[in-house]
């Protein structure tokens, strides 16, 4: 199979997934569920019986159809870890807001051949929204995606999921670039990243994020003509810190302001 065309024969499977994980999210969205804390030490990090049976119900799917591939999710873990082809999941990313009543989370779906990502899905089944990245562009259900041109950090709507994902260089660095841009907003999760792609935001900085929490969104933004990389420059780390742009323009003035912080451990 052609790398280049790999995708393709993987698509139908990927929407597959995003129905069965959709269909077992929206029994529990907006409804009282047992909320169980997976992080006492770092931080409030809930996680819910909705996240634990989608990302189950992917990867049943995907070990019927494609028992060689690897599969990567957030809730259990790492199967198959030397497969040429690996699905990185994240049942609900943003279980903050799931449990909030919001419909800013979203189930995120990667396919990536030999650790570069060839599919990525972003998938809002309350809002009926699916992005979808791969090598033909970024859509939106029928939708081309294309990021909207914004050549100037003045001129700029900059979006993070939450200050305190930042140590506090990596809080003063996204400070300084947000005292720059026009606009800065804060509680979107991966739905920020949807947004950069269909051209209503510039810029998404976060940190501390996982390989789940960006893997399906690169495909998207890239699709629609965008960069991900991480605050250096290079490919994203395993501090997580990830710089999202929408015009490209937008991302050697952005790397600039975040350098110092990029170069540190925040300690």
């Amino acid at each position: 199979m052609a790398e280049s065309e790999a995708w393709r024969t993987h698509l139908a499977l990927a929407h597959r997934l995003a129905d069965a994980s959709g269909a077992v999210i929206m029994r529990y969205f907006r409804q009282a569920l047992p909320i169980e804390d997976k992080d006492h030490i770092a931080g409030y990090s809930p996680v819910t019986v909705a996240d634990r049976e989608a990302e189950a119900a992917i990867r049943a799917l995907i070990n019927e159809a494609c028992p060689d591939h690897g599969i990567l999710g957030e809730e259990h873990g790492h199967e198959r870890p030397d497969a040429r082809f690996t699905w990185v999941i994240d049942p609900i990313d943003g279980t903050k807001a799931f449990i909030s009543g919001m419909p800013t989370w979203g189930t995120l779906i990667a396919l990536q051949d030999r650790g570069r990502g060839i599919i990525g899905v972003l998938d809002q089944p309350y809002l009926r929204e699916r992005f979808v990245g791969h090598g033909e562009g970024a859509y939106l259900g029928d939708r081309r995606l294309t990021v909207r041109s914004c050549p100037e950090l003045d001129a700029a709507t900059l979006m993070a999921t939450e200050p305190n994902m930042f140590n506090p260089a990596e809080l003063a660095g996204f400070d300084a670039l947000a005292g720059r841009v026009r606009l800065r907003r804060f509680g979107a999760d991966c739905y920020a990243y949807g947004m950069l792609a269909a051209g209503f935001v510039d810029l998404v900085v976060e940190a501390s994020m996982n390989l789940w929490d960006i893997a399906a969104l690169i495909p998207i933004i890239e699709g629609a003509g965008g960069l991900v990389t991480a605050w250096d420059g290079g490919p994203i780390g395993a501090d997580g810190r990830v710089l999202a742009v929408g015009d490209r323009r937008l991302h050697a003035p952005a790397l600039e302001i975040l350098a110092p912080a990029a170069g540190s451990e925040g300690l």
